[in-house]
């Protein structure tokens, strides 16, 4: 639980955090030094000097007591550079500027050590006023203040606090030109699981360096397991293509019950081949740009009978993403829909973070355990949705996945709340 509160107050980013490690301390340091120069050094320097002044002004009273002092001057008091005059009664009230340090030794002590004392003013740094009673009347004593303490007690202060500000400054460049490598890696990171490759040159401190060839080195390994995947998978299919033309051809010129049959399978066949180019083609990496979707997707959602108006929700932004892909992967959703369902609604959701694209239907939906299974490529969940998979292979949700996660979102199953049925969310990162 105190973890928990102590986050609350933690720098999030790495800059922050980076600061406070090196500011922290250096202000904790700063902070005991002049706490133990201030209690320590200075205060007893200060009530030393004090008392030594003390025994002056002592002296002046007793030449005071004993009348030898004639019209409040001798020479004692030239000799030790006080000047004694009449108090005419105007209290200062202990007056004492509020960064007066020494002040708040020199009140207390002098109040502790004369008698009769009516009023010490402070209120100008050059000189101390001490107003006393005397068998003469009130007088007041005045003598300088560097007689009483230290001269410019604030120079070592003023010296921490201005070191303390040109070190943070340079601390702060120091800092900003060794994240600038973090920052150009995860931005690097962030754009890669969006399907973008950035330029990156690995810089900085030595683990920064060898971070930065270990993405490099992992962002040539996947671009080329998947370039080959979709070769692969682009190859194969077409390869099938020819000897399946062959077959269906050759079964044209039979007859037969057995022979209808046959064609099924071989149009099954043709059907399977042809949702792998599908699966192969949403995966080719075409350029990322800014793509308004309301204009990508209304002409497709025209095409569905099935489908409700186009539902919008937030402010239409233009959304970084590949637009074929994007076109592909909602036409899987749609077809998917109107297999199963008699009414289909497609909505746009605009966020400060993301969009999403939603697709609704009314149909018998699939059962929650089964969602992350219905999202593997060429799964026919034989229990959900209905027995008439006719025209399925089972790889529009699984293209539909594939695609948002290449852009950094994801793709979520559920139950839809207005129509019943499924619900697919596409989430998009903006």
């Amino acid at each position: 639980m105190t973890s928990s509160f102590l986050k609350n107050f933690v720098p999030r980013t790495l800059y922050g955090r980076a600061a406070a490690i090196l500011l922290l301390p250096m202000l904790t340091v700063q902070l005991a030094v002049a706490v133990i120069f201030v209690q320590r050094h200075f205060e007893d320097v200060t009530r030393q000097m004090t008392q030594n002044i003390l025994l002056e002004i002592a002296i002046i009273l007793n030449e005071i007591e004993e009348g030898t002092m004639g019209s409040f001057s001798s020479d004692t008091a030239n000799g030790l550079n006080i000047d004694v005059d009449v108090w005419h009664g105007r209290s200062s009230n202990n007056a004492r500027l509020f960064y007066d340090i020494s002040g708040r030794t020199i009140v207390p002590l002098l109040y502790e050590k004369l008698d009769n004392i009516n009023d010490i003013d402070l209120s100008d740094l050059r000189y101390v006023k001490v107003a006393i009673d005397s068998n003469v009347g009130p007088i007041e004593i005045k003598f300088r203040r560097s007689r009483v303490s230290a001269s410019n007690p604030h120079q070592l202060l003023v010296l921490m606090v201005f070191t303390g500000i040109f070190m943070t400054i340079i601390a702060f460049f120091f800092l900003r030109n060794q994240l600038r490598p973090i920052k150009r890696l995860a931005a690097a990171s962030a754009a890669f699981g969006r399907g973008v490759s950035l330029p990156f040159h690995p810089g900085g401190a030595i683990e920064v360096r060898a971070a930065g060839q270990a993405f490099l080195a992992m962002r040539d390994r996947i671009e080329q397991q998947i370039e080959q995947r979709t070769l692969m998978l682009s190859g194969v299919s077409h390869d099938l293509r020819t000897p399946i033309t062959r077959i269906q051809l050759g079964l044209e010129l039979l007859d037969g019950r057995e022979v209808d049959d046959l064609k099924k399978d071989v149009d099954s066949m043709r059907l399977m081949v042809d949702s792998f180019l599908s699966y192969a083609g949403a995966m080719v990496a075409d350029p990322v740009e800014d793509v308004d979707l309301i204009k990508l997707l209304t002409p497709l959602a025209a095409r569905f009978e099935l489908l409700l108006p186009l539902q919008l929700v937030g402010t239409p932004r233009l959304v970084n993403l590949r637009e074929m892909p994007i076109e592909r992967s909602v036409q899987n959703l749609l077809s998917n829909a109107t297999r199963y369902a008699k009414k289909i609604n497609l909505s746009i959701i605009f966020k400060d973070v993301d969009v999403s694209i939603l697709v609704e239907d009314d149909g018998p939906g699939i059962p929650e355990e089964s969602w992350e299974q219905a999202m593997r490529p060429f799964v026919r969940l034989e229990t959900a949705r209905t027995q008439d998979q006719s025209g399925s292979v089972g790889l529009g949700l699984a293209i539909a996945a594939d695609v948002a996660r290449t852009h950094g979102g994801s793709l979520r199953l559920g139950q839809s709340k207005d129509l019943g049925g499924l619900s697919a969310n596409m989430f998009l990162p903006l």
